[in-house]
């Protein structure tokens, strides 16, 4: 009787591994240690997470509101502004850091086996930390600009969640195509510029022609600072679901940003096993 020999299938590590618990530990550890040696043997240390937003917030309210004047007739325009940029620093900062992320950590993708998706997490979770830290500032800023706190506030972290989940989704696809298109680094530096033009961080969603109002607005970053400035700063400003057409438009934002988030999942999982071999 001939035996049959069987030849084990080698499965490839996984994208989130079997043990959850290990996994955000990982994740947590990463994030944590990447923002320790961000600032490590800095003067002002975790500070400067305050002063950079500062610092671009400080240059464009001088151009917006003395050259360009952008912020004329706006209510509180300085303190959506800053908010506006804190809130998409966090996009920027997370998906631009995460685009490369695998390739700086090729050395321990090599050697050790781990669940991948830590890496492209770890990045949007240092991006929190950060985000955490300059949305204090906004409030420092509201509470010197005499905004009475109002329930609306309670829409801050919804929209915060909302930023997260669309930064991840972002993060975790770019991280997983880099990989094989290195091209693709250059490339998301302009479009995150044209994100910034295209979302009304510098400018008021009024500001933007009526014909191109409701388009401009159904863009998911467009619709989280709307809402951020009528929850946040002036409440008789329109809101994020006035300015896309009403309620019956929200699942086209909101759908978006679902849609994102899952695809980059997909892409992740499937490029998973084989991203040591493709770096």
């Amino acid at each position: 009787m001939r035996a049959r020999a069987g030849t084990a299938r080698y499965r490839g590590p996984s994208a989130l591994g079997d043990d959850l618990r290990r996994f955000w530990s990982l994740t947590l550890t990463l994030a944590t240690t990447d923002f320790k040696l961000r600032f490590f043997g800095s003067a002002l240390g975790y500070l400067w997470s305050l002063v950079r937003p500062l610092m671009l917030f400080g240059v464009l309210y001088v151009v917006f509101t003395e050259v360009v004047r952008f912020g004329d007739g706006v209510k509180d325009y300085p303190v959506y502004l800053l908010a506006a940029i804190v809130m998409f620093t966090f996009f920027s900062d997370t998906t631009t850091r995460a685009v490369t992320s695998l390739i700086k950590r090729e050395n321990l993708l090599r050697k050790i086996r781990f669940p991948r998706m830590v890496i492209p997490l770890a990045e949007a979770l240092h991006g929190l930390f950060n985000l955490g830290l300059n949305l204090i500032a906004v409030f420092v800023f509201v509470f010197a600009a005499g905004i009475e706190p109002r329930l609306d506030w309670l829409q801050v972290p919804l929209l915060v969640l909302m930023l997260v989940v669309l930064s991840t989704g972002v993060a975790t696809l770019l991280s997983a195509l880099y990989v094989r298109y290195r091209d693709l680094e250059p490339i998301w530096e302009v479009l995150v510029q044209i994100l910034f033009y295209a979302s009304p961080v510098i400018y008021v969603a009024t500001a933007v022609p009526d014909s191109l109002r409701q388009a401009a607005a159904m863009n998911p970053l467009a619709t989280i600072l709307n809402q951020m400035r009528h929850a946040l700063v002036d409440p008789d400003a329109p809101t994020g679901i006035t300015l896309i057409g009403g309620w019956q438009w929200l699942p086209v934002p909101v759908g978006i940003v679902a849609l994102i988030f899952v695809l980059g999942l997909w892409v992740f999982a499937r490029e998973t096993p084989r991203i040591a071999e493709n770096l």
